[in-house]
C-alpha cells in the first residue's frame, strides 16, 4: 500500500522565492513539493538541488520536465545530483508538454507525443534501475552507463485516457493535471488499471492534481481561477479531457461554474478537507495542490490554505 501524501506546487518567478516556498512547505508538515519547468522559466531540476541543502526532509518532484527539449541521458545527469544531494526525497516526473509552445518555442516535430514518452521512461528507467542502457528506438538513441543504480521514480504526466494507461503499463506513476476527481475515478484509474493489467504489474500510484482556496465566497474562488488557471480551457488537450469528463462548455475557452465546482477544491476548512480526502478514497495516492488565492488579501488566503494542507498532511503519518 503506497503512503498517501499531500504537496503542493511551490513555483515563484525568482529562485529565491521559490527556496522560500520549499521551506514554508516543509514548515507547515507537508510531504511534497512540486515544480513544473515551462518556457524559458526557472529549471525546477537546478531549483531543487538548492532546495536540498536547505531541507531535511520535504520529498521533491518535478511536474513536469519536457521530454522534447532535453535528451534522457541529460535529464540522468541532472537527476544523479539531486539524488546524492537528497536521497530517497526526489521523484522524476516528465512529459511531452503542449504542441502550442514545444513547436513556437523550440521548433520541434510535435508528433507521436505518447510515442516519444514510452521511449523517454524506458530509457530513463532502464538506466536508473540497472545503471546502463543501450536503446536504439524510433525516436531515440541511448547508449550510457553511470557509477552504480539509483532509486529514482520515473513518472509522467497523463491527462487523456491513452497516456493514463501508458503509465499504468510502464511509468512509475502517474501525474494528472486540472482533472476533476469524477474523471480521474471514472477514466483515469480505470485506464491506469488496463495498462498494469497488459503489462503484468501492480497499478502504480495516481498523483492527483487539484487546485485548492480555502474560502467561502464563491464569486471571488470564480474571479481567482479565471484569473490564475485561465489558460487550461485553452488548450486543446484539456478542453477534450473536460469535454470526456461532462464538460463540452470547455470548447468555450473559459472556465463554467460547473467546471469550477467540478475541479477546484474550495469552501470552508471542513468542506475542503473533506474532498481532499474523497480524492483519496476515489484512488488517489498523493494530491499535488496548486494553491489557489482568493479575495482582497491574497497573501492571507494562500496562508490560510497552507495551514489547512499541513494539518491534513499530519493527519496522514
Amino acid at each position: 500500500m503506497s503512503v498517501k501524501r499531500i504537496g503542493v506546487a511551490v513555483s515563484a518567478p525568482q529562485a529565491e522565492a521559490v527556496m522560500s516556498n520549499i521551506e514554508k512547505a516543509e514548515a507547515a508538515g507537508l510531504q511534497a513539493t512540486w515544480l513544473t519547468t515551462g518556457g524559458v522559466g526557472l529549471d525546477g531540476l537546478t531549483l531543487f538541488a538548492g532546495a536540498a541543502m536547505r531541507t531535511e526532509r520535504v520529498m521533491f518532484g518535478t511536474s513536469i520536465v519536457p521530454t522534447f527539449p532535453r535528451h534522457p541521458i541529460v535529464v540522468a545527469q541532472q537527476v544523479q545530483v539531486l539524488d546524492q544531494l537528497a536521497p530517497g526525497r526526489f521523484r522524476l516526473g516528465i512529459g511531452p508538454s503542449h504542441r502550442p509552445s514545444m513547436v513556437s518555442m523550440f521548433g520541434v516535430n510535435f508528433r507521436s507525443p505518447l510515442g516519444h514518452l514510452r521511449e523517454y521512461v524506458s530509457i530513463l528507467k532502464t538506466l536508473f534501475q540497472t545503471g546502463s542502457v543501450d536503446f536504439d528506438g524510433e525516436f531515440y538513441q541511448a547508449h550510457a552507463s553511470i557509477g552504480s543504480p539509483i532509486n529514482v521514480p520515473v513518472m509522467a504526466s497523463a491527462l487523456r485516457t491513452g497516456s493514463f494507461e501508458l503509465c499504468g503499463a510502464e511509468a512509475d506513476g502517474a501525474i494528472s493535471w486540472v482533472c476533476p476527481g469524477a474523471y480521474l475515478e471514472k477514466e483515469a484509474l480505470p485506464a491506469m488499471q488496463r495498462g498494469a493489467e497488459k503489462a503484468n504489474r501492480p497499478t502504480p500510484p495516481l498523483v492527483a492534481h487539484a487546485p485548492v482556496c480555502v474560502h467561502e465566497d464563491l464569486d471571488d474562488v470564480r474571479v481567482a481561477v479565471q484569473q490564475q488557471l485561465s489558460n487550461y480551457p485553452r488548450l486543446p488537450f484539456y478542453q477534450r479531457m473536460f469535454s470526456a469528463a461532462g464538460f463540452p462548455e470547455a470548447a468555450e475557452e473559459t472556465w463554467s461554474d460547473a467546471m469550477i465546482e467540478g475541479t477546484v477544491l474550495r469552501g470552508n476548512e471542513t468542506e475542503v478537507k473533506q474532498r481532499l480526502e474523497n480524492l483519496f478514497c476515489l484512488g488517489a495516492t498523493e494530491i499535488l495542490v496548486s494553491l489557489v488565492s482568493a479575495g482582497e488579501d491574497r497573501d492571507a488566503s494562500l496562508d490560510r490554505t497552507l495551514s489547512l494542507l499541513g494539518e491534513v498532511a499530519k493527519g496522514l503519518e
